[in-house]
């Protein structure tokens, strides 16, 4: 009610978004909408509160409520993936990340991350990346026949570039990661393992994907995605690398944690230890499964022939279609997804081969397999017709109708009404 009458610019562009997210269907594999607990605890005055430090060692004072609200999220997070020791103050994953491989490693040091263009991030090694231009970095690669890891070339590559830290982790690589396999592979040549779950935290946490806890020395992820909290990050640990993991958040990689973003993470990491959340990630899958198989029945190629997780990448070149187009067209007809790389991809990555699609954010929406059928029908539609003014405005009403009976929010208009206040 205050922020209207303040400044009407900023609130209307906030509504436009709202208005963007409710009325357009959300496919982007690394997005998701949190829950209005979550939303008013990020809005909350902790937000006025500087707290650098960590419980009941601040550099602060008038910190006592923040206390408990960082010791929550945390005790939560350890609960949560039975880890020995949690830090909830990064502020997303690439810092995640970073505070890892510096509490592992030292500048210079060879770094083993997947190759972006087969499914690793930005700071797993790539060279615009922190990543690669502080560490040696080699990188490994998909097989090209199975487009999946193949543990046993790791091994090979890994005993020829004999790595300090080998990353487990993937933004776009749609099939199980086997976590034990990356521990062995490191236990032979000598190297740490930090796995990087901020694609499948949630999927992990309700134990519908292995756990990299048992295995990994550092695990970093983001608490959005399949977790569906804010955007942001957390970093666990093995007791033994506790201090210097905290030292590398704070005070070396930042000052002042953000309480109210903590307390945003809490309240989505209580979410996740509750039953409807296991359901709701039972959900996620059942869906990208549904969606997968429609999207072969629609003659469409997928990146490992089908999905494990909450996401899949398809290859668009054997429909003679980019990446770009794809993602342009979509969003004209109202569907929301990137374009990708995918492995081996001849095209440059602005223009890319494929996109990608995941199921999280129209699972929260409730929605489920017949849903994603239809959906991936009207992705199908509108990609057989690029430049068709007439299939786009059709599909618009078709998303727009479905949308409307699954909105974001329960009470959708009530909402709005409310924050016009």
């Amino acid at each position: 009610m205050w922020l209207k009458s303040e400044d009407k610019e900023i609130w209307d562009a906030i509504i436009g978004e709202l208005h963007r997210q409710q009325e357009k269907l959300e496919l982007i594999a690394s997005e998701n909408y949190t829950s209005p607990a979550v939303l008013e605890a990020m809005g909350s005055v902790l937000t006025n509160k500087y707290a650098e430090g960590y419980p009941g060692a601040r550099y602060y004072g008038g910190c006592e409520w923040i206390d408990v609200v960082e010791r929550i999220a945390v005790e939560r997070a350890k609960k949560l993936f039975g880890c020995d020791h949690a830090n909830v103050q990064p502020l997303s994953g690439v810092p995640a990340n970073m505070a890892a491989y510096f509490a592992l490693a030292e500048p210079g040091d060879k770094l083993l991350g997947l190759t972006l263009s087969h499914g690793g991030h930005l700071s797993h090694g790539h060279s615009v990346s922190f990543s690669g231009k502080w560490f040696n970095v080699a990188r490994y690669k998909v097989d090209k026949e199975t487009e999946m890891i193949d543990y046993k070339m790791l091994l090979d590559l890994a005993r020829e570039e004999k790595p300090k830290i080998i990353v487990a982790g993937a933004s776009a690589y749609p099939r199980t990661l086997y976590f034990d396999k990356f521990r062995e592979i490191c236990n032979d040549v000598g190297a740490y393992l930090v796995a990087d779950i901020a694609h499948i935290a949630g999927l992990i946490a309700t134990g519908l994907h292995p756990s990299p806890i048992p295995y990994a020395d550092v695990v970093t992820t983001t608490t959005h995605k399949t977790l569906r909290g804010p955007r942001s990050g957390m970093i666990m640990c093995k007791e033994e690398h506790k201090d210097a993991v905290d030292k590398w958040v704070f005070p070396r990689l930042s000052g002042g944690p953000h309480m109210h973003t903590i307390a945003g993470k809490a309240v989505c990491l209580g979410e996740a230890l509750k039953q409807e959340f296991k359901d709701y990630q039972k959900q996620i899958l059942s869906n990208a499964t549904a969606m997968a198989d429609e999207f072969a029945k629609c003659g469409y190629r997928l990146v490992t022939g089908g999905t494990d997780t909450h996401l899949m990448l398809v290859d668009l070149r054997p429909k003679g279609i980019k990446g770009i187009d794809a993602e342009e067209a979509l969003d004209r007809a109202g569907i929301t997804v990137n374009k990708n790389a995918i492995p081996y991809d001849p095209e440059k990555p602005n223009i890319a081969s494929g996109i990608r699609v995941g199921t999280p954010a129209l699972t929260t929406r409730g929605m489920k397999e017949d849903e994603m059928r239809r959906i991936v029908r009207f992705i199908d539609k509108v990609l057989m017709n690029i430049d068709n003014e007439g299939i786009y405005e059709e599909i618009r009403k078709e998303v727009s109708d479905l949308c409307s009976s699954f909105p974001i929010y329960k009470d959708y208009e009530e909402f709005l009404n409310a924050t016009a206040k």
